[in-house]
């Protein structure tokens, strides 16, 4: 394994940032694929031993039961100053915003109830899930910035952002004193290039870290068109993001596939060694242990200039889905209903 430092902090990360929204109680989340305790400790442990030390989950991830399995996996195989736990919080609610509860006291609920579920003092990464434009940005810079002073979180982070957006948050922090954004997590992958445009260059100039989730576009960078999975069959918001684009994006997971073989590896190494040239490390899902040992040596592995040319001649603009298509402006943010499980948020 190899490691970086996490943008402007003094985070030290694994290449490799192993995602946790695929663990948690299936009966308290959206996903039926996910894992439960058992076979989540199992994984995590899998991973600690490759050397991945950095690890992202979310309140919103099967109400709290990722952040609570992850907090107790590792308890049991590491030591807390040995790992790099981030975790994210969601906007107000409806019922918050009628009752008065500031962007302030909802960011200190969110960091308090994710601490217990996690059994932990302190988060090292704490990031803004979704921008909020019911709550103004100063009250969520003062609110994060009040959670480093009192340390409950070493950093902050931002995912599901424009450029415009992080710059400007960014700007306000340093106007006003406040924790800046040291990383921002974004959808990005070989099928979806849009991070390119602005965000990239951005994070070049400011020293921002990219830690992309999608890395492997909800397992469609890891296996032939036509090779189904359980995950694959159910994942209706993966369909969602990809299916439009599937007649195209299946020019470059074949160019994947015909890479591998001539390198003798998995596609998943393929696909991760390319966005690994572009980013600071990458969050890979995993629900097996083959996941992860993929991921592990993906890191070991470097595209020639012109094997990266090749992955990414055939790419054409793809249209913004997922979070992303919700965040163009107040109005459309406002008629949008976030839910996680069977809870609106």
């Amino acid at each position: 394994m190899e490691y970086t430092i996490l943008g402007n902090s003094c985070l030290s990360v694994s290449r490799i940032c192993m995602g946790c929204m695929g663990f948690g109680d299936a009966k308290n989340g959206q996903h039926s694929w996910t894992l439960d305790e058992e076979h989540s400790r199992e994984i995590i442990k899998r991973g600690i031993e490759l050397g991945v030390n950095f690890f992202d989950t979310a309140i919103a991830y099967q109400s709290g039961t990722s952040e609570q399995y992850l907090g107790r996996a590792l308890k049991a195989f590491a030591k807390r100053d040995d790992v790099v736990v981030a975790t994210k919080f969601l906007p107000r609610t409806a019922e918050e915003l009628e009752a008065g509860v500031s962007g302030q006291q909802h960011i200190e609920n969110m960091i308090n109830k994710s601490l217990l579920n996690l059994g932990m003092d302190y988060v090292d990464l704490y990031i803004y899930h979704m921008w909020d434009f019911n709550t103004p940005l100063y009250d969520i810079m003062d609110g994060l910035n009040r959670v480093v002073k009192a340390g409950k979180a070493r950093y902050i982070g931002i995912s599901n952002c424009f450029a415009w957006q992080l710059a400007k948050a960014n700007a306000l922090a340093e106007r006003e004193g406040f924790a800046k954004f040291v990383s921002v997590q974004g959808h990005y992958n070989l099928i979806f290039r849009e991070e390119e445009r602005e965000m990239a260059p951005l994070c070049a100039e400011d020293n921002i870290a990219m830690t992309p989730y999608s890395a492997l576009a909800g397992g469609r960078l890891a296996r032939l068109p036509g090779e189904s999975t359980k995950r694959l069959e159910e994942d209706s918001y993966a369909k969602f993001k990809y299916d439009a684009t599937a007649k195209q994006d299946r020019i470059i997971i074949g160019r994947v596939a015909e890479l591998a073989q001539k390198h003798g590896v998995s596609m998943t190494e393929i696909s991760l060694a390319w966005l690994l040239a572009k980013v600071t490390a990458p969050v890979v899902g995993v629900t097996k242990l083959s996941h992860i040992e993929g991921a592990a040596r993906a890191v070991e592995l470097t595209l020639s200039d012109a094997e990266m040319k090749y992955l990414e001649e055939e790419y054409v603009p793809h249209r913004l889905v997922g979070a992303m298509a919700q965040n163009t402006s107040a109005d459309a943010d406002k008629k949008h209903v976030w839910s996680v499980g069977n809870q609106k948020i």
